[in-house]
């Protein structure tokens, strides 16, 4: 059996567990989507480019609600959830390409949740081949585009699905 380490997110974990604010909540006090890096929002969920990513485009879709037990959410939220799910695999697959995707939640620090009050589902891109020496040998994680560039090339395609909402 081969393992996979992701030293990097230590610091990150680390911090997170001392963390007195939801980052989810924080984000939505923002007035602008794009400072908190939001790019869609629904009627019960939003969608959010992850701060520390394991790769290119890695997103979130958490509730507007701060609920740590996925299993007693309400049902129109979780609906919900799932749609915007298969949404932003839809959006990453037309605008990066990628080979395949990881997709899931962490629920409770001991299951690697940095945000253990606040539920949130992970769709994480993946390229053949995508992982490579640089985070175990040099602790440096390399990303082909910095967040802004990220939202600001993952926006037009979730302002399209805002507009024919609207609709």
């Amino acid at each position: 059996m081969k393992y996979c380490t992701a030293p990097w997110r230590q610091t990150y974990v680390q911090k997170a567990l001392k963390m007195k604010k939801c980052v989810f909540c924080e984000a939505l006090k923002k007035k602008n989507d794009e400072e908190a890096l939001i790019l869609y929002r629904g009627k019960h969920n939003f969608v959010i480019i992850n701060r520390f990513p394991y790769t290119t485009g890695h997103l979130m879709v958490a509730p507007y609600r701060h609920l740590g037990n996925f299993e007693k959410a309400p049902r129109e939220i979780v609906i919900e959830a799932m749609e915007m799910v298969q949404l932003v695999l839809r959006i990453l697959k037309k605008c990066y390409k990628p080979h395949g995707f990881n997709v899931g939640m962490n629920l409770g620090h001991s299951a690697g949740a940095g945000v253990a009050d606040h539920f949130h589902l992970h769709i994480v891109p993946r390229w053949t081949g995508d992982a490579n020496f640089m985070p175990i040998i040099g602790e440096t994680k390399v990303f082909c585009e910095d967040l802004k560039t990220t939202y600001n090339r993952l926006k037009p395609f979730f302002a399209r699905e805002e507009q024919k909402q609207e609709k």
